[in-house]
């Protein structure tokens, strides 16, 4: 049996080791990992003036965060946080008074937005109703005004009639159709059965949502339909 080419062979693999060891350092998964997770964030006082705070301010909410608070409301804004946990009045009346004029902008810019949507729509698909999805914008909401969200299914007459009422009430809520699996027609379909105002719904007063998991998520157990309502990022069940 002819040798001859392990040769080479042997002399590239030794030339690759030897390249190796003398180059530069490997960079191993965990140094890899440490290089991506060098924090990237804004500073303190960066942050703390976003929300209108001092730096000292944005140390305390921190803190809090750090105790039993943030195990009972790990999502708090810092306002709300900071709010809940003053050691006095004045303190308490300043978190709220920098909140409310904080989501009165917020509330501003996204019903500025809301309308462009509504236009844009109008615009590029006349007569069909839009629902809720991956690729478009979440409906609004606002701890300000909050608005419902009402969990529906198929073939369910209180379903109907609830949704009926809320849009009687001249209520703005939000309508999850539980199993639609997706199918935009299947979410029209119902909406018209329903008797859902058009024109609500291109405003926006009344959406159209796939649940997408969204009731199974909340854990919420016993027939449908059912009203919840977020609350400072947190979901409430109102019946």
């Amino acid at each position: 049996m002819n040798r001859a080419p392990l040769l080479p062979i042997v002399c590239l693999v030794s030339l690759l080791t030897t390249s190796v060891t003398m180059g530069s350092p490997i960079t191993t998964p965990s140094r890899i990992q440490d290089m991506q997770s060098t924090p990237l964030g804004r500073s303190h006082s960066e942050q703390s003036s976003s929300w209108g705070l001092t730096e000292q301010e944005w140390t305390r909410f921190e803190q809090i965060q750090a105790g039993p608070r943030g195990f009972w409301s790990p999502n708090l804004d810092p306002l709300t946080a900071l709010g809940v946990e003053a050691e006095t009045d004045q303190e308490r009346q300043r978190y709220a008074e920098l909140q409310v004029a904080l989501e009165a902008k917020r509330a501003e810019r996204e019903l500025a937005y809301q309308n462009a949507y509504t236009a844009a729509w109008a615009k590029l698909f006349p007569g069909l109703l839009p629902i809720q999805g991956m690729a478009s914008p979440s409906p609004v909401s606002s701890s300000v005004v909050p608005r419902q969200s009402l969990f529906v299914e198929d073939h369910c007459p209180a379903c109907t009639a609830e949704a009926q009422r809320l849009q009687n009430s001249d209520t703005t809520f939000d309508i999850y159709l539980v199993g639609s699996q997706g199918q935009d027609e299947r979410v029209r379909s119902w909406a018209r059965q329903a008797d859902i105002d058009p024109a609500k719904v291109q405003r926006r007063q009344i959406t159209l949502n796939h649940d997408r998991g969204r009731w199974f998520s909340l854990g919420a157990s016993g027939p449908l339909p059912v009203t919840f309502q977020q609350v400072n990022g947190q979901w409430q069940r109102l019946d």
